[in-house]
């Protein structure tokens, strides 16, 4: 994934849990501002789309794998890369990692990937709750930013 588009976040105390690491769900949260600010990177902005174009990204399916925990003060990048786009849908490979500023901090601490997801999310037409098809400008923004990983 070193072509995947990567987004910081930096734990606080907020998303530990009562033993001093994040609460597994917040590694969904992480995962869904990664998938949010890459659309932003495209020049999609999800509101907008709600409004003009009456659709909206919804997951439908979360395949997540823990390995190591993340605690308090860490920096870590969530991982965002399209393994598959269809339509109406994309399925995502996301990972999140340790960043390398935590690298020696902790001799212990696993400066690799912490935690594996595949999500997948439908476009769906906002009145109708139906799976609905992307925009072909989008279609082809998402086209191109694939086949420039696969260039780069």
């Amino acid at each position: 994934m070193n072509n995947a588009f990567r987004w910081p976040i930096r734990i606080y105390w907020e998303d530990t849990d009562a033993g001093g690491i994040v609460y597994y769900a917040n590694y969904l949260k992480f995962m869904e501002r990664a998938r949010s600010e890459w659309l932003r990177s495209l020049g999609i902005e999800q509101t907008e789309l709600k409004e003009r174009e009456g659709l909206m990204f919804v997951v439908v399916r979360a395949e997540v794998d823990f390995r190591t925990p993340a605690r308090y003060g860490d920096l870590l990048q969530a991982t965002c890369e399209v393994a598959e786009s269809r339509r109406a849908s994309l399925t995502f490979k996301q990972d999140i990692v340790r960043g390398i500023e935590n690298a020696g901090a902790d001799p212990a601490a696993d400066s690799g990937v912490l935690v594996t997801g595949r999500i997948r999310i439908a476009c769906l037409d906002v009145e109708k709750f139906r799976p609905r098809s992307m925009p072909e400008a989008m279609l082809q923004e998402i086209a191109g930013w694939r086949k420039s990983l696969n260039d780069g």
